[in-house]
């Protein structure tokens, strides 16, 4: 079976525009629902965008004719979105007991799942967890004034001519407009940056996780929550490692996965025990390097970025810096598959290290299908790769690239499809945020202040 072709589809933003975008304009997350109708980003602005798939609106006029006609609804073969609505999410706040500044930036977002009518979302900043409503409002205006014009106040009447007869006004809708309505605040449960959000299968509870710690939820309570990881150690200068990404297994309500900084990826059932210690579940990752493969960078390149579960819970799949690794949960010793991203950097690590950009973290995700698979590099590109391919090749997905076709190139000295320009690479320009649709080979990047939408086919 031959890989999916990609092709431009979409852009929202300013796309290829000279001008340096401003810092509050940076798209920080991107994620679709679990239906691919909705698609939200988030920015370091504090801000969330809501686009709308074209599909819904079909749907609607598919099944009205459907009732009339009494014909089955065909799905379109080609989807685009359009803007749906706007909101301030997170304002700057400040910390008075740390002196601490507190960014308004989005870290995540993450969709309520498997619920009929309106939407819901979480959204966070470092500190602070917030549960969102999106539904439509009708507007309504009076009509039937017996006063035309300016209205009139207690200080300046309006002089009209004699009115004969007094009419009621009345109300009537003008037009339909999303809005977003905050049901719920969780704050004061992190003490560390808030770095994963997760809902459970039951759409109940949902997990976040800082750098030390991992709570439970009740969406129903922001009074308290159940610290389900704690790695904080009583001496802080015995500190060696950090929680950088947890997760909620799609199917399994009481499973869940977490990764840190030294590799490792870590999946825990809550069934064995509500509090989860360093010692329990099944350990992914633990590999144990030759001494003399080590270097000054061996443990920062290590650290995981990223965590997620395949859409059937088979796989467990992380991203570090260097490398994609792919483990079948029930096989924790080797990864199935390892992927390298873009090795001919590790030349470059001193250069990296010294521009912070080798403290990038790079997010994955899986296909629809559980067969691609997707993480991001620098040059504005996206790479995609079919996990059922005999050789190790990749398809790269240009974000700035005019609407052609992506290409598919192979391994060639462990570039897998990257141009060796570093002479004039800027490295600022990477693809850290991207989700895949869940139904569709349909995949949006977030590069820099714009969104992105390609197909494959």
């Amino acid at each position: 079976m031959a890989s999916a072709s990609w092709t431009f589809r979409q852009v929202f933003g300013d796309r290829d525009s000279p001008e340096e975008p401003a810092d509050e304009d940076l798209i920080s997350a991107v994620q679709f629902d679990g239906t691919g109708d909705y698609l939200a980003t988030g920015d370091r602005g504090g801000r969330v965008v809501i686009f709308e798939s074209s599909e819904v609106q079909h749907r609607a006029q598919q099944r009205d004719r459907a009732e009339s006609e009494r014909m089955d609804i065909a799905p379109r073969q080609d989807i685009e979105y359009r803007f749906y609505c706007e909101f301030q999410s997170h304002e700057p706040e400040f910390d008075y007991l740390k002196s601490l500044e507190i960014e308004e930036k989005i870290n995540r977002i993450r969709w309520r799942h498997g619920r009929a009518g309106p939407l819901f979302l979480l959204s966070t900043n470092d500190k602070t967890i917030k549960f969102w409503k999106i539904f439509e409002k009708r507007v309504r205006m009076v009509s039937m004034r017996n006063v035309e014009g300016a209205a009139s106040s207690l200080t300046q009447p309006v002089m009209t001519p004699f009115i004969a007869s007094l009419r009621m006004p009345s109300l009537h809708p003008v037009q339909c407009i999303a809005t977003a309505s905050l049901k719920r605040t969780f704050s004061n449960g992190h003490a560390y940056h808030i770095n994963s959000l997760s809902f459970s299968p039951d759409g109940e509870t949902y997990l976040s996780a800082d750098d030390l710690r991992i709570n439970l939820w009740n969406l129903h309570t922001n009074e308290s929550t159940f610290n389900i990881v704690d790695i904080k150690p009583d001496d802080m200068e015995e500190l060696s490692e950090v929680i950088t990404s947890a997760e909620f297994h799609p199917i399994c309500s009481s499973q869940l996965i977490y990764s840190s900084s030294k590799g490792l990826v870590r999946m825990c059932d809550l069934r064995e025990s509500a509090r989860v210690s360093k010692h329990s579940g099944c350990l992914f990752g633990q590999v144990q390097q030759k001494e003399s493969e080590r270097t000054f960078f061996s443990e920062v390149i290590s650290s995981m970025s990223d965590v997620k579960f395949s859409r059937d819970g088979r796989y467990v799949m992380a991203r570090d810096y260097m490398t994609l690794k792919i483990w079948d949960v029930h096989m924790a010793s080797s990864p199935v598959r390892t992927i390298k991203v873009h090795e001919h950097l590790r030349s470059k690590l001193c250069e990296l290290y010294e521009s912070d950009c080798i403290f990038d973290k790079f997010e994955c995700s899986w296909g629809h299908d559980d067969r691609h698979v997707c993480s991001g590099t620098y040059d504005s590109k996206l790479l995609v790769w079919d996990t059922l391919g005999s050789d190790n090749s990749c398809t790269t997905i240009e974000s700035v690239s005019s609407s052609s076709p992506a290409r598919r190139q192979p391994t060639l000295n462990g570039r897998l499809g990257l141009t060796r320009r570093d002479s004039s690479r800027t490295f600022s320009k990477k693809i850290l945020h991207h989700s895949h649709h869940p139904q569709r080979n349909l995949v949006a990047i977030g590069a820099r202040n714009s969104l992105y939408l390609f197909t494959g086919q």
